[in-house]
């Protein structure tokens, strides 16, 4: 492999160009103009505001740091994997990511009191919360009626079903998720004794959280990536369309994706670095969710406070382009440079934890060691098995696709029928084996034995997974 090749591969990834402008005024760069009513905006404000309250002047500065972040960001920065709505988009959220790993940097280095005075001088109205306000839903489990199983199903119900729903679009692999899901539960099991949230009913965990919130959550957002991957991607430029009602929706459409990618993380051939990357991914999202509730719980803020829903919304638009990127990294043998989004997500995600430890040290002198240890064994354990159990699977699902294309040609009495006939059935029907099916074709095989085709088709397989 050359170096050429491996920087395309990474500047897919981490700079993804745009094809086919259509309005090139929304593409054109505009570093004079931008520059010249920016430094305009500074000296106007800063010039007529009143300046006698301290905190409005802290609050001025600050909006004025955060706006020529962003300015920045839109020149310079990367727009990673994606371009749509439209690259500017994906260059702030890097810039904000960064400016949030710069934050908890700096609380990182102060001590609890000063951190905690920061985040209320934010918001004053958090001096007056404990988190022993917080809403209990461990309580009398044994008492099951309709009415309490109702007010179990709140805002953070919702929460938990469009979570899922957007890790389902994210991840778009059955069994990685459903492997989250319950090692969620065990997460939560494991950590009852320092998060009295985490304490729920049996019912309530089982049932309204695994089968229900987060089941119908990744049904839903797997079927959303079967549809968009069906679409016929054919884009025209606006300016082609001659209807107001066709402008307005080609306009809609510019906030869909410009492309699908089939995302297959796991695959009978997979060398060890990527099956272990595969389980690293599911371990880390359980740190990353962790986090969440200890910030809460330590720095004392209500589930649903602005603070908490703003961190969740931006690490939800965050990890788009940072597990593409992952992927990218794991799946790609071509690709050997992490991308910048998803090296910010995961020093992100590495501070959050070393926050939470640090400010936390009461919380946890109360853990009990052994439940630790044993969540630990656990998550690895499970995570390893179940990536190992995916892999399986997958062999053996591929292999009795070819099988059965092997045994129609063995009970077919006329000779050997043509390719296409053969797995019509088994693979051209099936998405996952359509490549397969293509690549068959493509080398223009008409008749074949049964040995044979069963040969070609298995190393036809491995090249189309590799």
């Amino acid at each position: 492999m050359d170096k050429p090749q491996s920087s395309d591969n990474f500047r897919v990834i981490n700079e993804c160009a745009v094809d086919d402008i259509s309005l090139e005024l929304f593409y054109r760069p505009h570093t004079v103009t931008l520059l010249a009513v920016s430094i305009a905006a500074v000296i106007y404000f800063s010039f007529i505001r009143d300046e006698s309250n301290v905190d409005d002047n802290i609050w001025a500065g600050l909006l004025c740091v955060i706006f020529f972040l962003l300015i920045i960001s839109i020149l310079s920065f990367p727009n990673g994997p994606f371009t749509r709505p439209h690259p500017a988009f994906w260059r702030s959220v890097f810039g904000l990511s960064i400016l949030y790993l710069l934050a908890l940097l700096f609380l990182l280095f102060q001590d609890y009191q000063t951190a905690r005075n920061i985040i209320i001088w934010f918001d004053p109205k958090l001096k007056d919360f404990h988190i022993n306000m917080d809403k209990e839903y461990g309580v009398n489990c044994s008492d099951i009626t309709v009415e309490k199983i109702w007010s179990h199903i709140d805002v953070f119900a919702l929460g938990h079903f469009l979570g899922w729903t957007i890790k389902a679009i994210l991840v778009r692999h059955c069994g990685i998720l459903w492997a989250m899901s319950i090692m969620w539960e065990v997460t939560e099991i494991a950590f009852a004794h320092l998060l009295p949230n985490f304490i729920e009913c049996w019912w309530d965990a089982l049932i309204l959280d695994i089968v229900l919130c987060n089941g119908i959550g990744i049904w839903v957002g797997l079927k959303i990536c079967q549809c968009l991957e069906m679409r016929e991607y054919k884009w025209v430029s606006i300016r082609d369309i001659h209807t107001t009602t066709g402008k307005l929706k080609r306009a809609m459409l510019q906030f869909t994706p410009v492309s699908w990618t089939h995302v297959r993380w796991l695959d009978p051939t997979c060398t060890y670095m990527r099956f272990f990357a595969v389980c690293q991914m599911v371990i880390f999202w359980q740190i990353s969710e962790l986090n969440t509730f200890f910030l809460k719980h330590i720095f004392e803020m209500p589930p649903s406070h602005s603070f908490v829903v703003g961190r969740l919304t931006f690490l939800g638009i965050m990890v788009a382009p940072s597990a593409r990127q992952y992927y990218s990294f794991v799946t790609d043998p071509h690709c050997k440079r992490l991308g910048n989004q998803c090296w910010v997500y995961g020093a992100i995600m590495l501070t959050e934890s070393l926050l939470c430890i640090k400010n936390g040290k009461t919380l946890f002198g109360q853990t009990q060691a052994l439940n630790i240890i044993l969540w630990v064994l656990i998550m690895l354990l499970f995570s390893v098995l179940c990536v190992y159990g995916f892999v399986a699977w997958q062999w053996y699902f591929y292999d009795e696709k070819i099988s059965e294309g092997c045994l129609k040609v063995e009970k077919n009495s006329e000779g050997s029928p043509m390719i296409e006939e053969v797995f019509e059935g088994s693979l051209k029907k099936d998405q996952k084996l359509q490549p397969l099916f293509e690549e068959i074709l493509s080398n223009s095989f008409t008749e074949i034995s049964q040995e044979e085709l069963r040969q070609r088709s298995k190393h036809i397989l491995n090249g189309v997974i590799d």
